[in-house]
């Protein structure tokens, strides 16, 4: 029996990159069509890509095939919703796939090369075509975990892209002395965000003064761990954040859902104020603070503060179940917290890629050609049942899922006309 609905151009069991990393160098990629994808508004386009960006979007069937340069110029799209591709704003990439090792952590720079690069491709694989991670600086660690992490960025590179911040223990203090000294060098190693966990310093103000020094003295982002359970902190963080550019994160902010409603309205205020974003984390928590629980979506965004979605652990102690899907993280913030489809995908999308720095995506003309397409009617059901994927990162095809559902044959099943995807039945 054929298909009612079309297979998308490649077949497998789990995600898979189109080829190796090192194949794609910074090649411009050949021209591409995407026919007969829907877009969000309900309309049926094709989509021409060239150039690592969007050339024209038109009705289906009213573009031409771009000039052949390489096989598989033309994707049909049917029956797949097409989307701005996600961003992962914060990822742990040295304690990725960690969770059933058994014993203490490893930290030497091979296991956290593979660690890191599997975790990346399994995300590209749902649809992130770009991640920042955070790695631990300092400790144990040393310089080690960020030296196999950056070596994982550039091995990716045509795949996606992946940032780093340095996250060091301590920095205050005499034992702090190493941490900020270790900071600085992981700086100048390449890691693009100053981060870090304030919480778990003895002077939390003083830590956050340290990392802001330094961010402003390089110009560097800033991203910041903590759990937002203490008001006047939180309040001394958005002071001292005001104004810093190109921008101070937090998160996951979990607490503030624990404080009171007035006291977390305000501290919402102060945050809004000082233009600080809020990186919440659905699926779960992660190794940068010690209580679990969500931050308070709705009253964040209520107040005007910036709110995006992370991943946080991916299989590691913290989370040992943990998939780095960003459609699972919109699906929670639109079930959980009530936020429409839309709103829930703009926080793993469009903030997600504020968040890094990263320019704005719609599948426009102009706009980069960083595109998701999911088998679906729309995102109300992308969200509920995201199977099938394809990836486009720079215009090329980077990663497809598809998944394939069979039902045993019945004259139920023939006679009510159901959809069916697959070929055959099941014996």
């Amino acid at each position: 029996m054929p298909d009612s609905q079309p297979q998308p151009p490649h077949h497998s069991s789990s995600p898979t990159p189109s080829s190796s990393p090192s194949s794609w160098g910074v090649a411009e990629p050949a021209p591409l069509l995407l026919c007969g994808a829907r877009l969000t508004d309900g309309r049926t386009v094709d989509v021409r890509l060239g150039g690592g960006r969007i050339e024209a979007v038109g009705t289906a069937g009213s573009l031409a095939a771009p000039a052949t340069r390489a096989c598989g110029s033309r994707i049909d799209l049917t029956g797949y919703l097409l989307l701005p591709a996600p961003a992962e704003p914060h990822a742990h990439a040295d304690t990725a796939l960690s969770a059933d090792a058994g014993g203490p952590l490893s930290y030497d720079p091979e296991d956290v090369q593979r660690r890191a690069t599997e975790a990346a491709l399994l995300q590209l694989g749902h649809g992130a075509t770009a991640l920042r991670a955070q790695v631990r600086v300092g400790d144990m660690a040393g310089l080690g975990a960020l030296t196999a992490v950056l070596r994982a960025g550039r091995s990716l590179r045509g795949l996606a892209e992946l940032s780093t911040v340095a996250v060091p223990r301590l920095l205050t203090g005499v034992a702090g002395a190493d941490g900020l000294a270790v900071l600085r060098d992981a700086v100048k190693m390449g890691a693009s965000v100053v981060g870090g966990c304030p919480d778990l310093d003895p002077d939390p103000t003083g830590y956050v003064e340290a990392v802001l020094e330094l961010a402003s003295e390089h110009g560097c982002p800033v991203d910041l761990h903590t759990d937002a359970s203490d008001p006047a902190r939180l309040a001394r963080i958005a002071a001292m954040a005001g104004g810093l550019r190109p921008g101070v994160t937090l998160g996951p902010c979990g607490g503030l859902a624990r404080l009171p409603a007035e006291v977390a309205a305000r501290a919402a205020d102060r945050l809004a104020a000082a233009g600080v974003t809020v990186v919440c984390l659905p699926q779960g928590g992660c190794g940068g603070v010690e209580r679990l629980g969500a931050a308070p979506v709705r009253l964040l965004r209520a107040a005007g503060v910036r709110v995006a979605a992370g991943s946080g652990a991916l299989r590691d102690v913290s989370n040992p179940v943990g998939r780095g899907d960003p459609l699972e993280a919109a699906y929670l913030l639109a079930s959980r917290d009530g936020l429409s489809p839309e709103d829930a995908y703009d926080a793993v999308s469009a903030s997600a890629r504020t968040v890094l720095g990263l320019p704005e995506v719609r599948v426009e003309a102009g706009f980069p050609a960083e595109l998701l397409a999911v088998r679906g009617d729309g995102l109300a059901g992308v969200l509920s049942l995201a199977y099938s994927r394809i990836v486009v990162h720079r215009g090329r095809v980077v990663a497809r899922t598809s998944a394939v559902r069979e039902y045993c044959g019945s004259a139920g099943t023939a006679e009510s006309g159901l959809p069916r995807q697959g070929r055959g039945g099941v014996s």
